[in-house]
């Protein structure tokens, strides 16, 4: 017998569909802005505020460890109390949160208000985000989902690298204005929200507060070793302490879910081979898709001396690839299915980023920006047919549960793949710069030493943030051979992104190919029958 309220769902016919879409963009469109944002007017912070360098890295941390530890409970939330009620608590919790991020006070209280309402930016984003997906995937109907849905990821994917271009922008004025910016966006998301009249679908069923608060926990944790691998080192028994700490909370949240009899997550739903091979994918495919715009653009910057007004231009090519792979994966999805443009995007992306790599010391974009363009288009191509495939197999009808399933495994993996490739990149920049410093004179003894500041300061994980650290004062040849020693160190990073693309697509060979019809939609099940624990069907 099905445990879910299926009756009580019903495809709203009345919401207006592009009014919903406009709508739920303004609003995530936020969230995506507020992640690459901050890091720009970092220095202008740290300057008025008095804060340390620590300190500013807890105001980027507070947001994406919230952002992680709320998901799966903002998506069971969403579901519950219905999709638009809580995308409209998401947003004005975001945007609370934001305004007060943009006044906070000078003084000893400045950084505790900053990381206390960053954290609730991020439980607002984790609220929001679920929900706004699921109303979208709820006001349009199967067969046009993954045109909309591109259209939604598509946007959405590209604010990431507009927030450096805005926050350059806003900060040439105020740092506050980068807070303050979604004032007016949330404005417009609730009044487009409330002009398309979407209906709040609500499933009464209890929700389970003790698997909301180990995951939370869980991811919390582990998240929180990861995001501190570089500053506490891999070395670190704090490092390592969060991050096994972590997986064991979790495992023990599935061990807990299995058991009650109202679960947050319902885990048989990744009896469905075809949503195990969805996430499968996105996650192999974040370990490369958030991280490629922390590298890229702090390689524009020191590689190509660009400012970060024009390394947010750098990352533009990356969505001039993107975008257009993001609209194609969508039509296929709702033509042939996602099995097809799941395993072309990550084979694009593979070699995207192989090529990529190759160029990497030929320091000019002209060179570059082909195999970029692929790189993006081969991850666009995979993103929406992975991730609507995986939301139309939600059991019930449950959109907001799965989406805070997939939301939670591709936060997660980004955070994977920013701890280990920071790595890659940190020791492979001291390697090469230690050596281009004795190229040049420098005594073997005085070589590492001065290879290790300069590296934390090009990678940001110094006091003078990204710049050319030790370098400044060298000669310009001695310069000009720093930037290559760098340029050169990022060609194992990206080699490391093409190899986590090339295992989403043996990922991707073991989706079935089934296709979610109209049909199994509406009667709320998934494309592959999964059997509930007596044998019954849901």
């Amino acid at each position: 017998m099905r445990s879910e309220n299926a009756s009580a769902i019903s495809t709203p016919v009345a919401a207006s569909q592009s009014l919903t879409l406009a709508g739920m963009l303004f609003a995530v469109s936020m969230t995506f802005i507020d992640q690459t944002i901050v890091s720009i007017a970092a220095p202008d912070i740290i300057h008025e505020l008095g804060l340390s360098s620590a300190g500013m890295q807890w105001v980027v941390n507070a947001y994406l460890l919230a952002l992680a530890a709320f998901f799966a409970l903002g998506g069971r939330l969403a579901d519950v109390l219905g999709h638009r009620r809580m995308a409209l608590v998401g947003i004005l919790t975001f945007v609370i949160a934001s305004a007060l991020c943009g006044a906070v006070p000078s003084g000893s209280l400045a950084q505790t208000w900053l990381v206390a309402f960053r954290a609730l930016q991020g439980v607002g984003a984790a609220f929001m985000f679920p929900a706004a997906l699921a109303v979208v995937v709820e006001v349009y109907p199967v067969h046009k989902r993954g045109r909309a849905l591109a259209v939604f990821f598509g946007i959405a994917g590209g604010l990431t690298a507009v927030g450096p271009i805005l926050g350059g922008w806003l900060t040439s004025w105020t740092w506050r204005g980068i807070f303050w910016v979604n004032v007016p966006m949330a404005l417009v998301a609730i009044v487009l929200t409330l002009m398309a009249r979407i209906p709040n679908t609500a499933r009464r069923e209890p929700i389970d507060w003790a698997g909301a608060a180990l995951i939370a926990v869980g991811m919390g944790l582990s998240v929180l070793g990861l995001q501190q691998a570089s500053s506490w080192g891999w070395d670190s028994p704090a490092t390592w302490l969060c991050i096994a700490g972590g997986l064991v909370v979790l495992v023990l949240f599935v061990l807990f879910e299995l058991r009650t009899r109202d679960p947050l997550i319902k885990l048989r739903v990744f009896a469905d081979r075809a949503f195990a091979a969805d996430n499968a994918v996105l996650f192999f495919a974040m370990i490369a898709f958030v991280p490629v715009f922390f590298f890229a653009s702090v390689y524009a910057q020191v590689a190509l001396g660009q400012s970060a007004n024009d390394a947010g231009l750098y990352l533009l090519v990356f969505f001039a690839g993107f975008a257009p792979g993001t609209q194609l994966g969508g039509r296929l999805l709702d033509r042939i299915g996602a099995r097809p443009p799941m395993l072309i995007g990550s084979a694009l992306a593979t070699a995207g980023f192989a090529l990529w790599a190759g160029k990497i010391t030929d320091l000019s974009l002209g060179a570059q920006a082909p195999y970029i363009a692929m790189a993006g288009g081969g991850i666009g191509l995979l993103m929406t047919p992975a991730s609507t495939d995986a939301v139309n197999r939600a059991i019930g009808a449950s959109y907001g549960e799965v989406t805070g399933i997939t939301q939670t495994v591709r936060n997660y993996s980004a955070s994977l793949g920013m701890a280990v490739l920071g790595t890659v990149l940190l020791h492979s920049t001291t390697g090469n710069v230690e050596d281009a410093l004795r190229t040049h004179g420098v005594p073997a003894e005085a070589a590492h030493g001065t290879a290790v500041e300069i590296t934390k300061s090009i990678t940001g994980h110094g006091e003078g943030g990204h710049g050319g650290g030790g370098a400044s004062d060298a000669s310009a040849e001695l310069i000009d051979a720093v930037r290559r020693a760098f340029a050169e160190a990022n060609g194992p990073v990206l080699y490391g992104m093409a190899a986590a693309l090339a295992v989403a697509f043996g990922c991707a060979l073991f989706h079935p190919g089934t296709k979610v019809t109209a049909e199994s939609a509406a009667d709320g099940e998934t494309a592959a029958k999964v059997a509930e624990p007596g044998g019954a069907t849901v």
